[in-house]
């Protein structure tokens, strides 16, 4: 390691006073658990479809 290297400030990257992942966007975390939702119920109609078994 070079002295220069060794007397850098590791602590200032250049981020200061920014923010690191920015505001929640409700929208597109709402819209994508509705998905992972609608294909889980997909998933279970396919499943009880194909089983072979009927159900009464």
């Amino acid at each position: 390691m070079s002295a220069t290297h060794a007397d850098e400030d590791h602590a200032d990257q250049g981020h200061a006073d920014e923010d690191l992942l920015g505001p929640v966007d409700y929208t597109a975390w709402g819209a994508g658990a509705l998905g992972v939702a609608i294909g889980l119920v997909m998933w279970l109609c396919f499943v009880l479809a194909s089983s072979g078994s009927t159900v009464g």
